[in-house]
């Protein structure tokens, strides 16, 4: 079996769109997956489109603005609102008087929301733009909106090819679906925990992003995962002793129920990384739990571990 080589797998799309649903960590794997690429050499650019993200304290960011930051050699990043993406299309077209009037009128959010599907596709455009772009970076990943959301954002634009014929905006839509649809140039990371609700959800959202979007899938996420050394020897009490610990009675009762607990959630976490595989049968990387705030050195160890986990997968 020939793996998985890492500047391979970190270039093997444009556009990584990473989504999942909220609570299961996305963020720090746009995070962690960001730092990985970068650390491999190409230039990387994180765009946050929620609006509501902590990326920013993950990275050890002020909170972001439409204006890219650098976060780290080769690692920029930055924010991006349906409504700065808006303004900057008609001042790039000449229409700086349509956009300042629109600025002083307040009715800005209310142009960029008149079509159900425009706010999305003005998100995607300036994403697509961007890609585009010849001094662009080698990769850009997108923090997505959370699952539900985000195959709303992803089929945005079908929706706005059937709604619209003809002008600029069937022109965005077209290009935007030509862009999901081409593996070379995009694909979705999916992120989970290995708990029963979030493993069915991340298989609801891949069969619909297939069905619905036609946009490739790449490796599932599975976020937290306990490391084998909690896995609740029954000799706890006696590693503890080896390794010259004294512990009371009390300490060691506490350490038996704290290891058989843990223990216990890793067998049901174990279970669930079955099941997922077997309703979902793609590949998966498992980043460990971290009992620390996710920070720069958070991201740092996540990164070494996603780095290690790319190097078992199979090369296409």
């Amino acid at each position: 079996m020939r793996v998985m080589e890492l500047a391979q797998f970190c270039a093997s799309s444009r556009i990584v769109i990473v989504a999942g649903k909220g609570g299961v960590g996305k963020t720090t794997v746009v995070a962690t997956l960001a730092t990985m690429a970068a650390r491999t050499g190409l230039s990387v650019l994180v765009v946050e489109v929620e609006g509501k993200s902590g990326l920013s304290a993950a990275l050890g960011l002020p909170p972001l603005t439409y204006e890219e930051v650098e976060a780290r050699p080769r690692l920029r990043v930055r924010a991006l609102s349906a409504d700065d993406a808006l303004l900057e299309y008609l001042d790039q077209r000449g229409l700086h008087r349509i956009s300042g009037r629109l600025v002083r009128s307040g009715t800005l959010d209310v142009v960029a929301t008149a079509v159900p599907g425009m706010r999305d596709i003005l998100l995607l455009g300036k994403v697509k733009q961007l890609e585009q772009a010849a001094a662009g970076p080698d990769l850009i990943v997108v923090d997505a909106p959370a699952a539900g959301h985000a195959i709303t954002f992803l089929t945005s634009a079908r929706g706005l090819q059937d709604a619209v014929r003809v002008g600029p905006v069937r022109h965005q839509a077209d290009e935007v679906v030509a862009l999901l649809a081409d593996p070379a140039r995009c694909q979705v990371l999916l992120v989970t925990l290995p708990e029963e609700t979030p493993v069915n959800e991340v298989a609801e959202t891949a069969f619909a992003l297939e069905d619905r979007v036609g946009i490739a899938l790449g490796p599932v996420v599975v976020n937290q995962c306990l490391p084998a050394r909690w896995s609740g020897s029954p000799h706890a009490v006696a590693d503890a002793t080896r390794a010259r610990c004294d512990l009371d009675a009390d300490d060691a009762v506490a350490l038996d129920r704290a290891t058989a607990f843990v223990g216990a959630r890793r067998a049901i976490q174990l279970e669930q990384i079955r099941r997922l595989a077997t309703r979902l049968p793609l590949p998966q990387i498992h980043l460990p739990f971290l009992d620390e705030e996710i920070g720069p050195t958070g991201i740092d160890h996540l990164a070494d571990a996603f780095a290690a986990q790319v190097a078992t997968l199979r090369a296409p």
